[in-house]
Parts: structure tokens; C-alpha cells; sequence
């Protein structure tokens, strides 16, 4: 039986006070015995500095007085803690004033057990700076039951609670976690999508990261220990998806992560990780159009892999080649990928009897999308490499065919050569009118020559996988030259411009610029000749010594010097640029010399190749960049507005 004093000694004062009377109403007289036995520790009671209760620093705290931390009676209701006195957990405080700063809360005192358990978040350990507290999770004077929706912790909270840290750029930045955004991008994953809507059985942050369940025991993956583990992850998805995990368990995959080995793929190799996207979603990395790809070509195309593990080379190319393959890259969900012939995660060599492939089991697998299909043609190697007998062939059918294209390609470009030659020829005879001087027929040709070089050796760069890239340039090595090719075409080029400027200063120069310089009389040219290529007007507009359409060349082609003769000398002396104009100026170049590039490009192609040949009124072509003069007639029908004599006609820079 306990004495008063002992009773006395209970840690809160209100305890104090009902023990006492409880004895004494219990025990009678043996109470009052004992409580005159313990008259002096009573005393020394009633002289102790009074404890804190909670009624008694809403006093300051309520209101904030002396700015305290604004703590009221409100708070601490629907709190887990309710009832607890404020010393019960500040030990340091006392109804008195009080220093500021208190000594931080040993929630151990109470909950051992999870301190037990939190001896690491991650690869923080306990005394490291940014390790969270338990204030980070549960809160303060507000901490909830697990249950209830409120919570921090609830499931439906948890992203909202992790991502106070794991979503704040500075700490992710300083610690250097690999997972960016991982709060975000699980938020558009089928699990937190599900856990938006509500659903408590949707997996959130502890259900993967934690190995207790409570998320204190929260370990980096490179502990054994760990649910995030290389090894253990197929155990923590398999806590929801245990029919999937199975099978995966009984597959290749399984058996080798099984045994140890760290190249094999486990769930979130193929599915991703916070950013789980389902199958159906075309974004999907296993979704129908994807897997093969995005999933499955990274390690069955891997050298070093086939090498260890003794896999054919070669898979992803003859699939793409096949049927299936072809039919897939046009973008048919129906037709068989990886996942329909070899399964999605029970996939077994074709050596074992219950594997999908097995030569018995052919004739069922494909009869899935072919109803009927008999067991000789099922057996027929879909993507597999042909032995030497086997291939022999198909590829002389094939090399027949290529002799067969390209000889059919040289002779019809030889054809047309000679064809477009004798009418050019045929054009150069008779009466002519100069457009072009010698020099200007020189500048022109350069100009042609440097435009197209530039063009080819400065998509090369972008499009350094295309077959005519690999063709001209290769794949090692030949990039150094295309640089040197690119940049003497660019001098080059800019010759060009600063000669043609010293030629507009002379008077033949100044005659020139006040020609092709625009009018008024253009506009009105433009609406004549839209209305008659419209129907709705009988003759051709009286062009002068220059269209509408060559002066919108001419000043198109200046505009475009300008941008990327300036765009790329900064990017050709972009460690000096550097030194004055931010990083982010030279992307902007690099996106201007781009798409500018684009822009002239598709001009030429267009534009000007349909003004000067493709045009009816000018075909094969207008002979004059060749010759510097063009026919009579055809010179009347393109300029009826030039009165100018054949000696004084335009010279073109």
C-alpha cells in the first residue's frame, strides 16, 4: 500500500491533490494517520513554486502577450494530448516567467518506442542538422490521431507532409536527393491520384519508404534493410500487389534479383518510380507503344548485359523490322508487343516448359490475336537473328532490290539531267537580256554554294543520328570537320555580304537599292496578281525591274544575314561571350540560329526554287544565275513594266 508521501510525490500537482482526499476517504482513520505523518511534506507542498497548467498559461499565451507563441485552450482540445498539463511535456516550465527559449520536448519520455525506432530519416541520422523532428511530422500542440482526416499523418496528408521538406528546393539542392519533386510527380501517379480521391488503400509515402509502418524507421536505399532497397522493392510493392509480385518472383527477372544479381530489373526499372503512370496512358513507359522501346531496349540491347548474360544482339532492330514492329510504330494499340508474346512479369526463356514462348506453348500464345493459326507458322522466328542458311535469301532478294533501286534512281536523275540540260541550253539561244553581270553570276553561285554547306553541316549537328548525317560525317570522329566545313562556309558567306556592301556604294549600286527598294506600287502589284491568279482579272500585272516577290527576297536574305552572321559568331566565341552577357543569352542564340536556319531554308525550297524553275512562266528555269541573261520573251512576260534597254537591265547582287 502506498503512503501519502508517496501519493505527494506524483508528478502533477492536480494528482496530488486527489490522491490525498482519495485516501483519506479509503483508508479513515490508517489515511489520517498517514496524512499527519506526512504533515510536513504537505506543507512543503503547499511552499513549492506553483507547476504549470494549462488554464494558467493560456493566460499569456491566448493572447500572445510579451509575444508568445500563440497557444490557446482551442488547440489543445481535439489534441491526442488532451488533459496533459503543459510541464508534462516542458519539463523546464513553471507558472512563473519563464526564459524564452525552452529546452526542446523529449517526446522519447513518453514514446520510446518509436524513439527507438527513429534513429535514421533516410540518410540522416539523429544530430544531423536537417533531420526532421517529430514537431515536422505530427505538429505541436495540435498533433491528431493517425485516423483522423486532420492529421498530418493520415494517408491522405502524407504527401502534403513530406513534401514540406522534400519539395523545398534548397534542402534537396543541399543534400543532393537524387529524386526530384518526388511529392509532385507521385501526385500524378495512379497512387496519388487515387489518394486525391480519397481512397486510403492508395500506397502514399510510408507505405513504400517505411519499415516499421510507422515512418520512423525510414532507411536509405543502400541499407539492406530497406524498402527501397535494389532487393527489396518487389517485397514492398508486393504488399499490395502480391498476385503481380508473384509472378514476377517465378519469372527470370525474379529468380536473378533472387540470387544477387543487381542488373536485373525490378518494379520500378520498367514502371518508374513516384511517377507511376497506368498502362493505358500513352506517356507510359510500358504503355503498348512504349514498352518496347523505353522498357524492355535499354537492357536487351545492352552489350555489356547480352555479354554476361548471354542474350542475342540485335532483338530491337529485327522487331522494329517485323511486322508487329512496323504496325506498332504506326501507332497500333492491337498489334503484339514485348508484353503479349512474353508476358509482363512472369517472363521465362523459351527453354522453360511453362514460359509463353515455348515451342508448345507458341501456337496458344499467338492463337490469342491470330484465332486458327497452326502450329508450323506459329513456330516461324518473329524477330530473332537468322543463322547463315536461313538468311541467305531473303538477303540476295534484298541486295537484288537495292542494285534494282538505285539503279533505277541513277538512271532517271540522269535522264532529267540531260532533259533539264538541253532545255536550258535551248533557253540561252536567240535574243537575251542581261540580269546579272559576271560578278554578280559569281556572287550568286557562291552565295548557293555557302547557303547549301551551311544548311547540311548545321542540321548534321541536330540531327547527327539521320542516315545521310551518319553518311557524310559518321559517328566518331567526324564531327571536328563538319565544324571546320561550317564555319569556313560562314566566312565565306559574310564575304559575300561585306562585298556586296561596298558594291551597293557605287552608282550602279545606289540605281540597284533604288529598284529593289519597296513601294507602294508593290501592294498594289500584290493585290493585282492575287486577283488574278483568282480569276477575277485578265492580264498580269506590269511588273518593273523587280517583283514583289524578289524584293521580299532580297530584303528576307539581308534580315537573315544579319541574324545569323550575329547569333553565330556568338556562338562560335561563346567562351568569350560568356565573360560579358549571361549563360542564358546564348541559349537564346542557339534557338534563334535554329529556327532562323529553318526559316531560310524552307524559303529556298519553296519560295524561291518555285520562282525561278518550278514556275510555268520560267521553266526549266530561269537561266540567268547560270548565264547572267535570260530570253527575250520570257523577260516580257515576267517584266512587262522594264523599259530599260538590254544594256542597262538590273544587275542582281
Amino acid at each position: 500500500m502506498l503512503g501519502i508521501s508517496e501519493y505527494l510525490g506524483m508528478k502533477h500537482s492536480r494528482g496530488r491533490l486527489v490522491a490525498l482526499v482519495f485516501t483519506l476517504l479509503l483508508f479513515g482513520p490508517l489515511g489520517m494517520a498517514g496524512a499527519q505523518e506526512d504533515s510536513e511534506s504537505l506543507e512543503e507542498y503547499e511552499e513549492a513554486p506553483e507547476v504549470a497548467e494549462a488554464e494558467s498559461c493560456a493566460d499569456c499565451h491566448a493572447e500572445g502577450i510579451d509575444n508568445a507563441p500563440i497557444v490557446t485552450l482551442e488547440m489543445l482540445e481535439p489534441s491526442v494530448h488532451e488533459g496533459f498539463e503543459c510541464e508534462d511535456c516542458h519539463e523546464d516550465v513553471e507558472l512563473e516567467s519563464h526564459e524564452e527559449e525552452l529546452d526542446p520536448v523529449d517526446c522519447s519520455n513518453c514514446h520510446d518506442d518509436a524513439a527507438e525506432a527513429y534513429t535514421k530519416h533516410g540518410r540522416f541520422t539523429v544530430g544531423d542538422e536537417d533531420i526532421p523532428s517529430c514537431a515536422s511530422c505530427h505538429g505541436t500542440h495540435d498533433i491528431l490521431e493517425v485516423d483522423d482526416e486532420n492529421s498530418r499523418v493520415h494517408p491522405l496528408n502524407m504527401p502534403e507532409t513530406c513534401g514540406n521538406c522534400h519539395e523545398n528546393y534548397d534542402l534537396t539542392e543541399n543534400h543532393k536527393f537524387l529524386a526530384k519533386h518526388p511529392v509532385e510527380t507521385y501526385r500524378a501517379s495512379v497512387h496519388g491520384k487515387a489518394n486525391s480521391q480519397g481512397r486510403y488503400s492508395a500506397a502514399t509515402c510510408n507505405d513504400c519508404h517505411s519499415t516499421d509502418g510507422t515512418a520512423h524507421r525510414i532507411l536509405s536505399p543502400a541499407d539492406p534493410e530497406s524498402t527501397i532497397n535494389h532487393f527489396t522493392i518487389p517485397y514492398t510493392c508486393g504488399k499490395c500487389h502480391e498476385g503481380i509480385t508473384k509472378d514476377y518472383w517465378d519469372g527470370i527477372h525474379g529468380q536473378l534479383v533472387a540470387r544477387g544479381e543487381i542488373e536485373s530489373p525490378v518494379c520500378t526499372h520498367c514502371h518508374g518510380e513516384h511517377q507511376i503512370i497506368e498502362h493505358e496512358d500513352p506517356r507510359s513507359s510500358v504503355s503498348h507503344s512504349k514498352v518496347a522501346e523505353a522498357t524492355c531496349t535499354p537492357c536487351h540491347e545492352s552489350a555489356t548485359l547480352n555479354e554476361k548474360y548471354g542474350g542475342p544482339a540485335g532483338q530491337l532492330t529485327s522487331f522494329i523490322d517485323s511486322y508487329h514492329g512496323l504496325k506498332s510504330k504506326a501507332g497500333d494499340a492491337t498489334v503484339a508487343n514485348c508484353a503479349s508474346c512474353h508476358g509482363a512479369h512472369r517472363i521465362l526463356p523459351h527453354t522453360d516448359e511453362t514460359s509463353s514462348i515455348h515451342p508448345s506453348n507458341l501456337q496458344q500464345t499467338c492463337g490469342e490475336c491470330h484465332p486458327g493459326i497452326s502450329n508450323e507458322l506459329a513456330q516461324t522466328k518473329i524477330h530473332e537473328i537468322h543463322t547463315a542458311d536461313e538468311s541467305k535469301w531473303p538477303d540476295f532478294f534484298a541486295s537484288m532490290y537495292m542494285v534494282l533501286i538505285g539503279t533505277t534512281l541513277g538512271g532517271m536523275l540522269i535522264y532529267i539531267g540531260l532533259d533539264m540540260f538541253r532545255q536550258i541550253k535551248n533557253a540561252t539561244k536567240g535574243e537575251q537580256v542581261e540580269r546579272m553581270t559576271k560578278w554578280a553570276v559569281f556572287q550568286h553561285s557562291m552565295l548557293l554554294l555557302s547557303f547549301a554547306v551551311l544548311v547540311v553541316t548545321g542540321f548534321a549537328l541536330r540531327f547527327a543520328d539521320a542516315w545521310w548525317s551518319l553518311l557524310l560525317f559518321g559517328r566518331e570522329g567526324g564531327f571536328p570537320l563538319r565544324n571546320l566545313i561550317h564555319r569556313i562556309a560562314a566566312v565565306v558567306l559574310i564575304a559575300l555580304s561585306i562585298s556586296h556592301l561596298f558594291y551597293l556604294r557605287g552608282a550602279r549600286g545606289r540605281e540597284f537599292i533604288h529598284h529593289i527598294f519597296p513601294s507602294l506600287d508593290d501592294l498594289v502589284h500584290f493585290r493585282e496578281m492575287i486577283s488574278y491568279n483568282l480569276g477575277l482579272r485578265d492580264k498580269r500585272p506590269h511588273f518593273g525591274r523587280f517583283t514583289f516577290g524578289e524584293k521580299f527576297e532580297y530584303w528576307a536574305l539581308i534580315w537573315g544575314m544579319i541574324i545569323m552572321a550575329g547569333t553565330g559568331t556568338m556562338l562560335w566565341f561563346d567562351d568569350f561571350v560568356v565573360r560579358f552577357l549571361p549563360k542564358v543569352m546564348l541559349d537564346v542564340f542557339l534557338v534563334v540560329h535554329y529556327y532562323e536556319a529553318w526559316l531560310a531554308t524552307i524559303s529556298i525550297l519553296v519560295w524561291h526554287m518555285y520562282a525561278t524553275i518550278l514556275n510555268p512562266g520560267v521553266y526549266p528555269m530561269n537561266p540567268s544565275w547560270i548565264t547572267g541573261k535570260m530570253p527575250v520573251e520570257q523577260h516580257r512576260h515576267e517584266h512587262p513594266g522594264d523599259t530599260g534597254v538590254v544594256s542597262d537591265h538590273q544587275e542582281s547582287p
